[in-house]
């Protein structure tokens, strides 16, 4: 991973003794299709420990070739011996004290632009939604190498290729990790329910009475339900969901700025670029301009 200043920033808008990250720490948007790095280019210069945390939006998978040390998630400490495969879904608490030197890749998905594997569909899903660290099926070492390898060109199809090569690891870890033997706990589906609300309703300005009512809540049960479920307030994972789209959109289309804000349920161009701002860092255009950079 390139250093720090490299990044665009997300505030993790969190007050949660468990701190919500987006990508190890760094509050990033994701205008990427997966994130790739190896562990020692980002677990060494932080002295080989990464402190509990969650990521609410993001899926990852790592492998371990060398090294090992030990994973907590949810609470349960995982002594882990290379080679060896881990599957850390969204929302789940977890920590890692690597062993000087680990060897291995850790890739990050963002579930919303894979429902091939995560949505309510998918066969693979059940498996997925398991936190879990196991042997590694052959074959799947290869395929990291090959995903780290497309990800760092600009080759043709690059954004069809690292898809098609996404869905084709996660099968395999999907079949490694097996039917689960007891169902996982199941999220508050009044918690999707809202998000699939945000994302229907972004350019109508709905605010978050609306979704309320929407969801035959009183405000207050909503506040109270998104802060358990996410150590967000529900203002701060409305706006998170909505700007997340905002880098998707000028990161991949050719909309215009303020045709951007629209998109979004902002009818002022002006204040738009001043929320945007505020979480990023960065002017819509400015930031635009840096990913093109």
């Amino acid at each position: 991973m390139d250093e720090a200043g490299k990044f665009w920033y997300f505030p993790a808008m969190s007050q949660s003794p468990i701190p919500a990250w987006n990508l190890y720490g760094e509050n990033s948007p994701f205008p990427d299709l997966l994130h790739i790095e190896r562990i020692v280019d980002r677990a060494a210069g932080l002295d080989w420990r990464i402190a509990p945390h969650r990521h609410l939006h993001l899926h990852q998978l790592f492998l371990l070739t060398g090294g090992g040390g030990r994973l907590t998630f949810d609470g349960v400490a995982h002594e882990l011996l290379p080679p060896v495969l881990v599957n850390l879904p969204r929302g789940v608490v977890h920590g890692f004290a690597f062993a000087a030197g680990t060897e291995g890749f850790v890739m990050t998905l963002p579930p919303a632009d894979f429902p091939e594997l995560f949505g309510p569909e998918a066969e693979t899903a059940p498996a997925l939604a398991r936190a879990w660290a196991g042997p590694v099926p052959e074959g799947v070492g290869a395929g990291f190498a090959a995903i780290a390898a497309a990800h760092e060109g600009q080759g043709t199809f690059r954004r069809l290729r690292l898809r098609a090569a996404a869905l084709d690891l996660g099968c395999a870890v999907a079949e490694a990790i097996g039917a689960p033997v007891v169902a996982p706990e199941v999220a508050d589906p009044r918690m999707a329910r809202f998000e699939a609300l945000i994302r229907r309703e972004l350019a109508s300005g709905w605010q978050l009475a609306d979704y309320a009512r929407a969801l035959g809540l009183s405000e207050r049960h909503l506040r109270r339900l998104c802060r358990g479920a996410t150590g967000l307030s529900a203002h701060a994972y409305l706006e998170g969901v909505r700007l997340r789209e905002a880098c998707r959109l000028l990161a991949y289309t050719r909309m215009q700025v303020q045709e951007v804000g629209f998109a979004l349920g902002f009818d002022d161009p002006a204040y738009f670029g001043r929320v945007f701002a505020r979480v990023t860092g960065l002017s819509p255009g400015a930031y635009r301009a840096r990913l093109e950079r």
